[in-house]
């Protein structure tokens, strides 16, 4: 059986804030001083549905804490507007930051939610008067508004599609530079076949160049594309109530978790 289900919750994600940021992270909470490491990223480092993440297999591997700074559907932007958060992985030993997609981000086209920014909140001036014909009232997330529009019309989806892609880079650039000491990139690279809604796989609308564009201001990069064995093993291993397998078939199971675990730990072990 892929799934296990215990009342309302299969898993405890033990919530915890540190310091006086407001984002709720995956624990248990772990101290932020003496020798620790720091992952930063979207929900495949939160580890939806996984009992050990990769940040926790790490621990393991490393033998010295690692937080898990993974948050629900993030983009760049919730972590660039957290000075707690980025001063903790500046203090850290070595930040692993997970590449996350480009569509939840507030730019010239659209604005999303400072913390949730999967959540769209409205459109530009700019972006009505591109679609006119389009009523921005009826969406609620980016990734939907995202499939309608290039649904609609894909020359002027590229638009904005470029434009995300360019806000990519300048924000990740940004929290490069605010992060002092050792970062590495982590591209976990999804199926180029997987395609959910026709925006293409994860992350994102992320390529080569947009990668290539920031990895001078890393110290290192670590890409990772699944085997096909852990692709098949989909939510073997998993824990999730019937009604979320859904969406725990749209996220990285246990296999995947621990190939991610594998190949960050020598590199990570290089730099502490």
């Amino acid at each position: 059986m892929a799934y296990e289900y215990a009342g309302d919750s299969a898993l405890d994600y033990f919530p915890c804030r540190y310091g006086q940021s407001k984002l709720l992270f995956r624990g248990p909470r772990r101290k932020l001083d003496g020798a620790y490491a720091a992952v930063l990223g979207g929900t495949e480092t939160y580890g939806k549905f996984v009992t050990d993440p990769y940040p926790a297999l790490l621990e393991r591997m490393l033998g010295l804490p690692v937080v898990n700074f993974g948050y629900m559907n993030a983009g760049a932007d919730v972590f660039v507007g957290e000075p707690v958060i980025v001063d903790a992985c500046s203090r850290a030993r070595v930040t692993v930051i997970q590449l996350m997609g480009a569509q939840n981000m507030s730019n010239r086209f659209y604005a999303v939610h400072p913390r949730r920014n999967d959540r769209f909140l409205r459109a530009s001036t700019l972006m009505k008067t591109i679609f006119r014909e389009v009523d921005f009232t009826e969406f609620h997330f980016t990734r939907h508004m995202l499939s309608v529009l290039k649904a609609q019309s894909p020359e002027k989806y590229a638009l904005v599609e470029d434009e995300l892609k360019s806000a990519w880079v300048a924000r990740m650039r940004h929290l490069l530079q605010k992060i002092e000491g050792k970062t590495v990139l982590l591209w976990i690279a999804g199926n180029p076949g997987e395609d959910r809604d026709g925006l293409g796989p994860e992350p994102l609308m992320i390529d080569a160049d947009m990668v290539a564009a920031i990895r001078s201001f890393a110290t290192d990069l670590v890409r990772v594309s699944p085997s096909e064995a852990a692709m098949r093993a989909g939510t073997d291993g998993m824990h999730f109530a019937p009604l979320d397998e859904p969406a725990a078939a749209a996220m990285p199971g246990p296999r995947i978790h621990a190939e991610v675990a594998e190949a960050l730990a020598p590199v990570m072990k290089r730099m502490l």
